[in-house]
């Protein structure tokens, strides 16, 4: 095992993408479907004998070994896998960018001259690096999906609730979930068939699509999921494909609310610990910190009642159906425009808000499917669906070409 506060980069080993790498890190304590499988465990989850850093060196220097390993990628041991090792994450997972300038910023092997998108940046870096079969991580505002579209692999989000989330470091426990990321879908899919609850398997008859979440995308990117979307709708074995307007005049308010609930939950699990150690911190990451130290009681209680109201607007215009709408707002913003916290990087996050927040809100699983694009920088294509059919998500995912468009494979 080395250690990426110890040792610097070497052939095998980059210290922007792990903070433990091992040949495995922790080998399997069962077999079953997962057989032969790396994981590469974002730096939020415990692993029993190691530190949990949350992407934060002073965090990681006063943290003790942990007794347990988290629930989720100990379910992953016992049906075969092995872990890789303990990769790199944005501060806190306060970020979409994937930029930490404690360690470095990640590589994205799809686009080199790109940032790898957040927070899960080390883990969707690991697997796009082919260093590690999955990347486990969280998503609580798009974690998991920002890095699958920036990186062009498949990302699942799942319904609020369904993977465990004990032993892993919160940000926001309202939105928090267990997410993954995998090369091909049919290995996205034999996670979910680990990690998720099984229940009985239909097919959906319907996705909607609204150009009114689209305009929320840049024009390359609604360019690339436009092409996705028409392909998907010339094949009558995938589920039809209906238009329809969304009043998204209030989006800007619940995006504000959504940032409001995060916040508020952001400073119950970490206030204390920043208060000591503010000059530890990013800046991008400390200045919302600053922010969220300010929301009260009556701020987030508004900001609940107003997120409900919201979600069952959502999902009376939702359904049983799906929504199909871009991972991200713009594909990854290069290197050079991602200072952290520079306004590159903060208008992408804004406006991914708004795409990303629908499944944090409503609580809804995810998948982000990477699309064809005109000059291959990557394109996310996110397939929303219904609490509690994750499994139906990723069965679809499996059906849809990355190759050519999604169509049936």
């Amino acid at each position: 095992m080395v250690d990426g506060d110890d040792l610097g980069r070497g052939a095998e080993f980059d210290p922007t993408v792990w903070r433990e790498f091992g040949r495995p890190l922790i080998g399997p304590t069962g077999t079953g479907l997962l057989d032969g499988t790396t994981v590469a465990v974002k730096d939020l989850f415990d692993v029993a004998g190691h530190r949990v850093g949350a992407g934060n060196p002073a965090r990681l220097a006063e943290s003790a070994p942990a007794a347990h390993t988290a629930a989720a990628p100990a379910a992953l041991l016992a049906a075969g896998a092995r872990i890789a090792g303990i990769a790199r994450t944005d501060e806190f997972a306060y970020s979409l960018a994937g930029t930490n300038a404690h360690y470095g910023t990640p590589p994205n092997p799809a686009a080199p001259d790109r940032i790898p998108g957040g927070s899960s940046s080390g883990p969707a870096s690991a697997v796009a690096l082919g260093a590690a079969t999955v990347g486990l991580g969280t998503d609580t505002a798009g974690s998991i999906r920002v890095p699958a579209s920036y990186q062009g692999l498949y990302g699942m989000r799942p319904t609020h609730g369904a993977v465990s989330t004990d032993g892993v470091v919160p940000l926001a426990p309202s939105f928090d979930t267990v997410g993954w990321v995998a090369r091909d879908p049919a290995t996205l899919s034999a996670v979910g068939r680990v990690l998720l609850p099984g229940r009985a398997r239909r097919a959906f008859t319907g996705a909607i699509v609204s150009d009114d979440l689209s305009s929320f995308a840049s024009r390359q990117v609604r360019a690339a999921t436009t092409s996705a979307i028409a392909a998907w709708s010339g094949d009558p074995g995938l589920p039809t494909v209906e238009h329809r307007a969304l009043d998204v005049g209030e989006l800007a308010d619940a995006v504000r609310d959504f940032q409001t609930v995060q916040g508020w939950e952001a400073w119950r699990a970490h206030g204390p610990w920043v208060s000591r150690h503010w000059a530890s911190l990013n800046p991008d990451v400390r200045s919302r910190f600053e922010t969220a130290a300010r929301y009260t009681a009556d701020d987030h209680e508004r900001a609940v009642g107003r997120l409900r109201r919201f979600a069952a607007e959502l999902d009376r215009f939702l359904g049983e159906d799906l929504l199909l709408l871009p991972s991200a707002s713009s594909v990854a913003p290069t290197r050079a425009e991602a200072s952290l916290g520079g306004p590159v990087v903060e208008r992408a996050r804004a406006a991914t808000f708004a795409l990303t927040c629908i499944a944090g809100a409503t609580g809804r699983c995810a998948v982000s499917v990477p699309v064809p694009t005109a000059d291959g920088i990557p394109v996310g294509l996110s397939v929303v669906g219904p609490r509690g059919r994750d499994l139906d998500v990723l069965d679809l995912a499996v059906r849809l070409d990355p190759v050519s468009g999604p169509g049936r494979t």
